[in-house]
This record gives C-alpha cells, sequence and structure tokens, in this order.
C-alpha cells in the first residue's frame, strides 16, 4: 500500500490550499482541456523560447482577445505556464505532459466525453446502484457494456482509446508470463475487440483460441479478426457470462480475463469465477489482469484508478470498481480456485493472477 495513505502530511494553510484547488477542479479541467482543443497550448509550447503574448495568439488562431487572455491567465494558476516577461508566456513541464503525453489525452478525453456530464449523477447513482449517468451518453440501458460497438462518436472513440491504452501496454509482458505454460488452447473472456487473442496466435503459432462475449462484442471482434486471416484459429461464443452454464471446448487449458471482472460487483465476481470453475478441470489455468489501487507504485496511478471506479459508478454498471487486491483474492477464494502466482507491473500497472482449482 502506498505510504501516503497512512499520513495526513500537510500543514494547515497546505490543505485549505488543495481544498480550494478541488472546489473549481471542474471549471479548470475545462480550461485545460479548450486551451489544448484550440491550439493555444500549443503556440505557447512552440514559441517556449521566447515566450509569446495573448494578442499574439489571439491573432495567429482568430480566437477573441479575451478569451484567450483569460484562459491564459487561468493556465498560469494550473500550472500550465509561466511568465518570461510581463506579458509573455512560455510553458511548463506539466503544459508540455499536457500537450504530448499519451496517457494524459487518454485520461482527459475519457474523462471529457464519457464521464463529465454522467458524473453529474454520481450522488444517484450510489444509492440506486443503478448507472443513472448512462443517459448522458446516449444510452438507454442498465450498463454500458451491451452499447459498447453502438457507442455515438467521440465517446466510442474516447472509451475504446481509454480501454486499450492500459491493457494494451500490459500484452507484452502477459504474453511471456502466461506461455511459461504450453498452452494448447486458452478462452479469452469478455474479449472485447479481439486483441489479445490475436496477439496469442502472433506469439504462438499453435495455440487456439476461443472469445467468450456479448453478442455485440462478439461480432465486432470477429470482424476484426478476419482482417488477420487467423479464423481458423480464433472462434467465438456469444454468451452473458453470468448467466447460464459455461460450455469450454473441450481441449481448454488456460482462461484468460483482462480488465474484466472490475465490470462486476464482488458478488457476480463470485458468480463468474464459480461458474468457470465448474467449467474446466484440475490441469486448467486461470489468468487474471487487472489493476488494483493497492499495487501501483506511485499516487497519481492510484488516484486515476479511484477516479475510474466512479466512473463504473455513474455509468458502466452502477456497483463495480477498481478493486483492491485482497479483495480479488478473497472471490477467487470463495469461487473455489486459489491463487498460485502473482505478479505486480505488468505493463507498468496491472498485476497478474494466475489461479487453479483449489487443492
Amino acid at each position: 500500500m502506498l505510504k501516503e495513505y497512512y499520513k495526513d502530511n500537510l500543514s494547515a494553510k497546505q490543505a485549505k490550499e488543495e481544498v480550494q484547488k478541488l472546489t473549481f477542479s471542474p471549471i479548470m479541467f475545462q480550461a485545460a482541456r479548450v486551451m489544448r482543443e484550440n491550439g493555444i497550448l500549443k503556440e505557447v509550447y512552440q514559441k517556449k523560447k521566447k515566450g509569446v503574448t495573448a494578442n499574439e495568439i489571439a491573432l495567429k488562431l482568430d480566437i477573441p482577445f479575451y478569451g484567450v487572455n483569460t484562459l491564459l491567465e487561468t493556465g498560469l494558476t494550473i500550472g500550465l505556464f509561466y511568465l518570461k516577461e510581463e506579458d509573455k508566456y512560455s510553458i511548463t513541464k506539466m503544459g508540455y505532459f499536457l500537450l504530448n503525453d499519451e496517457a494524459t489525452r487518454v485520461n482527459l478525453n475519457f474523462t471529457h466525453d464519457v464521464c463529465y456530464k454522467a458524473l453529474f449523477h454520481l450522488e444517484e447513482s450510489i444509492i440506486k446502484e443503478k448507472p443513472i449517468g448512462l443517459k448522458e451518453i446516449g444510452v438507454d440501458d442498465s450498463t454500458i457494456y451491451p452499447s459498447l460497438s453502438s457507442l455515438i462518436e467521440p465517446i466510442k472513440t474516447s472509451w475504446f482509446d481509454f480501454d486499450h491504452y492500459y491493457s494494451d501496454r500490459a500484452f507484452p509482458h502477459a504474453l511471456k508470463l502466461v506461455f511459461q505454460e504450453n498452452h494448447k488452447h486458452i478462452v479469452d473472456i469478455g474479449g472485447n475487440t479481439g486483441k489479445w487473442s490475436v496477439e496469442c496466435c502472433k506469439f504462438n503459432d499453435r495455440v487456439k483460441m476461443t472469445i467468450v462475449d456479448l453478442p455485440g462484442q462478439w461480432e465486432k471482434a470477429k470482424k476484426n479478426i478476419a482482417k488477420t486471416n487467423l479464423e481458423n484459429r480464433i472462434s467465438g461464443i456469444a454468451q452473458d457470462v453470468l448467466t447460464g452454464r459455461l460450455t469450454f471446448p473441450q481441449e481448454t487449458d488456460g482462461v484468460w480475463m483482462s480488465q474484466f471482472l472490475d465490470c462486476f460487483s464482488e458478488e457476480e465476481i463470485v458468480k463468474i469465477l464459480a461458474n468457470i470453475n465448474n467449467a474446466i478441470d484440475e490441469n486448467t489455468y486461470v489468468y487474471i489482469l487487472e489493476l488494483f489501487w493497492d499495487r501501483q507504485k506511485d499516487l497519481a496511478a492510484a488516484y486515476c484508478l479511484h477516479g475510474t471506479s466512479l466512473y463504473f459508478t455513474a455509468v458502466a454498471n452502477g456497483n463495480s470498481k477498481m478493486y483492491h487486491s485482497k479483495d480479488m483474492y478473497k472471490a477467487i477464494e470463495l469461487a473455489g480456485l486459489e491463487v498460485i502466482d502473482d505478479h505486480d507491473q505488468v505493463g507498468s500497472f496491472h498485476t497478474l493472477l494466475k489461479c487453479k482449482k483449489k487443492t
């Protein structure tokens, strides 16, 4: 667990300053986003050596001086800019990362496009344990998942960019760990767009894959797989793993779940894992790739995961979150499985749990 969670290390003055930042943070978020989108941030970056005035930017971008000037002044207090001279702005390290860092781009777009309006309904979502904010992104359903393939733009792109940015970074390391076993057939539960199954087939030229996912997601995955000419090695089953008995191919020796179980409540996770346990034998390995907030190496990563938990509350399903690792261990045990191997910092943020039937 991060040491910051075990102490209150701010002075009273610092605490008051930080809480005032919190009260205006939604406004500052939008100011930063607008400066990135309309080119102001880029202009300051390009003129960073000599600095640039609000009037110069207004003329270059054809944006009213008032707006440019107000945003630049706000950028000073956010920490995006500093003054080289009385009226000439240059970019800070924080401004540089807002403009150029891929993780920041992905997180900001996800927060704005998917979460921002929806989180207005957070309190009601918590009380009712339902994602009331879904209506703000045009979804009329009990969860976001059946509608992922039909989300409107830019919400759809921002959602998948966010999901894939983190999972894809973990795949190269995870592949090496998974294929320490000589797997012949892996079931990919919650296979999404099919990326993991495709990567497995590229990594190992003998393995076969079966994707289990909701009908809409499997149809999307099937189209992506067709582009790779791997249809003879990747098959699919359109099924909700929470309902009915799971039936895997007879030769299944591995079950994979990447950023999947965090989409469900603790009770649902136990049910899913129990269903998997009933469908496998003692020679089958179950792999769980997840982001646990207590396993992160810095406060910024844990901060992002707690923010993502509130997305689950108000937008995704109303009852899941990014879990503490001990909660997942407890669910695994209740389902009749046991963890036999545990790897942190897989792709920087993930933990890979390797499980088998409890002996």
